[in-house]
């Protein structure tokens, strides 16, 4: 559609449903990096806790439920589920937002194809 000197493209349905796909995937995108931010905390954490466990001597090792400290044996076996856990559940966010790059990336390029410079879909 030609208007005065410029050219504007119709934005179809399809084109529609394409930019908010987009904005919702960037959306996700910015939670998911939290997420792992904190699973990465969260590992650390973990894995810091299991060597000043290793360093520690005593045979029961008060562990913190919630918000009420435990008494208990066989710490170690806990810790190790709990880090395995943590690196699992790390390791699926990692791949969701790799997932959500790749498909972001693909429909920059439909976008962009065809909208060229008529829209920003780059992050300040």
């Amino acid at each position: 559609m030609q208007q005065g000197g410029g050219s504007e493209t119709e934005v179809t349905w399809e084109d529609q449903q394409n930019i908010n796909k987009f904005g919702r995937l960037n959306n996700r995108f910015h939670e998911l990096e939290e997420e792992i931010k904190i699973a990465k905390e969260t590992n650390e954490n973990l894995e810091d806790a299991s060597n000043e466990l290793i360093l520690s001597d005593e045979d029961v090792v008060r562990f913190q439920i919630g918000e009420v400290y435990a008494h208990m044996l066989k710490v170690e076996e806990r810790l190790e589920t709990m880090k395995g856990k943590a690196s699992e559940e790390l390791q699926r966010l990692e791949e969701e937002k790799e997932s959500i790059i790749a498909q972001m990336a693909e429909l920059k390029k439909t976008l962009y194809g065809k909208f060229k410079d008529s829209i920003n879909l780059e992050e300040d």
